[in-house]
C-alpha cells in the first residue's frame, strides 16, 4: 500500500497535468524495471489464529523484529504501521494485517527472485523466535469476519465504512484475501497501452493459473479462486475489466477521465486522513470539495487518489497486475515471470497482442467473471481457459527466453515459468489440488493446511 503524500506539489490547474504526471513514467527499455509484491497471511504457530497489531505475539511484533535487517519504521501516531529500505522496498500492510513486500525496481528476475528469498529468509527469523509462521493463499481458509482484526491505519477505517455501502464484500477482500503482483513499465503512450490491453485481456489466465482459494471459514466454497469473486461485488466503481481499455481513443487520457469520474475516499493533511469517501476529485480541483471546502487538490491528492482505484490492471506510472491469488514463493517468483516474458520482449508482445487481437471487451469481462469457480476449464469460444494458457505460457516462455538473461549458473529467465507450466500440463489448479486433499489426506479438516503451506 503506497505512502499517503500529505497533499504535497504543486495545485492541480488543468487535467493536462494528470496526462503529463503518468507520461513521466515512460523509460527507454533499458531502464525498464521488475516490481513484484506480495501478501502472506501471519499467524501463531501453536493454534493457527491470525496475529492482531497488539497481541503476543504481534504484528507490531513483526515490525519491530525485522529492524535489526536495516529497515526504518514508518509511524501512524504512536503506531509502527511500515518499513522502508534503501534498495527502495518497504513493507506494509493490509487492513486484516495480511504482510506486504512491495520490491524494489529491479533489472530481472534472477534479482526478483533473490530478493524473494532474502525476504523469506529474514522472515524465518524473526517468526521463529516469535513463534509465527505464515501462508500464501488467495482468501483466508479459517478466518471469520468477526475474527478479523483490524490494522490502525486511519485510511482503512474510512475504507471500512464506505465500503458496505457499494458493495456485499468489501470487508472480505480487506481483512481475507491475499494476492502477488508486479509493476512494470512502458516506453511511451503507445506502448502502454500495447501492455495494458494483453494484459487485460489475459488477466483472467492468470487469475485461472494462480487460483489457491477454495476455501471460506473451514469448508470447500463453489470457488477455485474465491478472492477473485470476492472483487466481483466491492466496489464496481473501481475494480474489474476496464472495458473503454479496448476502444480505439483509450490513452492517458482516457485513463485520466475513469480516475476523475471514480468517487474519492480521502484527503491527507498533516499525518491525518479526511473521510472524503464518495465526493468528487473533479470538485477538488475546483475547490468545491465538501471535505475540504475552497481548497484546491495538488498533485499529492492526485498520487493519493490513483492508490485507491482497483482494477484488474492499473495505471499510475507503471502498470500493476492485479489478478492473481497469492501462493507459495515459487509462484511469488513466476507471476512476474509470466508478464514480463509476454510484456518485455518485443516479439512476445506482438504474439500476444495478434492472440487477443480480436477479443471484445465483454468477452474478457464474461471471462473475468466465470473463471473464479471454474477455472482452467472455463469455456472461450471454442477453447477452453487451460489452452488459452498454454498458449500464453509458450508466449511468455520464448519472451524470457529472447531476453537472455542469465544466472551466475548460466540459466536463462524461463525457468521461473516452470512451477506455472507444471500447472498447465496437469490441468489441475492449485485450489483444486487443496481440495483433493480436504477430501483425502486432510479427512476434512482445512487447518491442515497451515502445516504444509506455511512459509
Amino acid at each position: 500500500m503506497a505512502a499517503p503524500s500529505s497533499g504535497g506539489g504543486p495545485v492541480i490547474e488543468s487535467k493536462q497535468q494528470l496526462i503529463d504526471w503518468i507520461a513521466e513514467g515512460e523509460k527507454p527499455r533499458e531502464e525498464w524495471r521488475i516490481g513484484t509484491e506480495h501478501e502472506k497471511f501471519a499467524f501463531r504457530q501453536s493454534d493457527h489464529k491470525t496475529l492482531s497489531y497488539d497481541g503476543t505475539p504481534g504484528i507490531r511484533d513483526l515490525l519491530v523484529g525485522l529492524q535489526r535487517f536495516g529497515w526504518q519504521p514508518v509511524y501512524e501516531g504512536d503506531n509502527v504501521i511500515a518499513l522502508t529500505g534503501e534498495s527502495g522496498a518497504n513493507i506494509s500492510l493490509e487492513p486484516g494485517g495480511q504482510f506486504e513486500l512491495s520490491g524494489a525496481p529491479l533489472e530481472t528476475l534472477h534479482q526478483t527472485c533473490e530478493e524473494v528469498h532474502e525476504h523469506l529468509r529474514q522472515l524465518r527469523e524473526v517468526n521463529g523466535e516469535l513463534g509465527v509462521a505464515m501462508m500464501g493463499m488467495g482468501f483466508h481458509p479459517t478466518l471469520t469476519r468477526e475474527d478479523a482484526p483490524w490494522m490502525p491505519k486511519g485510511r482503512y477505517k474510512i475504507m471500512r465504512e464506505y465500503m458496505s455501502k457499494v458493495g456485499t464484500m468489501g470487508h472480505d477482500m480487506m481483512l481475507r484475501t491475499c494476492t502477488v503482483q508486479v509493476n512494470l513499465d512502458f516506453s511511451d503512450e503507445a506502448d502502454m497501452v500495447r501492455k495494458m490491453r494483453v494484459a487485460m485481456a489475459l488477466q483472467p489466465v492468470a487469475t485461472a493459473l494462480f487460483a489457491n482459494s477454495p476455501f471460506r471459514e473451514g469448508q470447500p466454497t463453489d470457488y477455485l479462486s474465491l478472492r477473485s469473486h470476492v472483487w466481483t461485488d466491492v466496489d464496481n466503481d473501481r475494480s474489474g475489466i476496464l472495458p473503454f481499455v479496448f476502444d480505439d481513443d483509450f490513452g492517458y487520457e482516457r485513463y485520466v477521465d475513469y480516475v476523475l469520474d471514480t468517487p474519492m475516499y480521502f484527503v491527507y493533511r498533516d499525518g491525518g486522513y479526511i473521510d472524503a469517501s464518495g465526493q468528487s476529485f473533479r470538485d477538488f480541483m475546483a475547490g468545491k470539495l465538501p471535505a475540504r471546502p475552497g481548497e484546491f487538490a495538488t498533485m499529492g491528492d492526485w498520487s493519493d487518489h490513483t492508490t485507491t482505484l482497483f482494477p484488474e490492471v492499473r495505471l499510475k506510472k507503471f502498470l500493476e497486475m492485479r489478478g492473481a491469488d497469492g501462493g507459495p514463493w515459487r509462484r511469488v517468483c513466476a507471476l512476474p515471470a509470466f508478464w514480463v516474458g509476454l510484456l518485455y520482449d518485443s516479439g512476445a508482445l506482438d504474439a500476444a497482442s495478434e492472440m487477443i487481437a480480436d477479443w471484445s471487451a465483454q468477452e474478457v469481462i464474461d471471462l473475468r467473471n466465470a473463471v473464479p469457480a471454474q477455472g482452467q476449464s472455463t469455456p472461450f469460444r471454442n477453447r477452453t481457459m487451460l489452452e488459452l494458457a498454454r498458449e500464453a505460457l509458450e508466449i511468455s516462455r520464448a519472451g524470457l527466453k529472447s531476453r537472455a538473461l542469465t544466472d551466475f549458473w548460466g540459466q536463462d529467465e524461463s525457468h521461473f515459468l516452470s512451477t506455472l507450466e507444471q500447472i498447465a500440463d496437469s490441468g489441475l489448479t492449485p485450489a483444486e489440488n487443496k481440495l483433493a486433499a480436504f477430501e483425502g489426506r486432510w479427512d476434512g479438516d482445512v487447518e491442515r493446511a497451515f502445516e504444509e503451506y506455511a512459509w
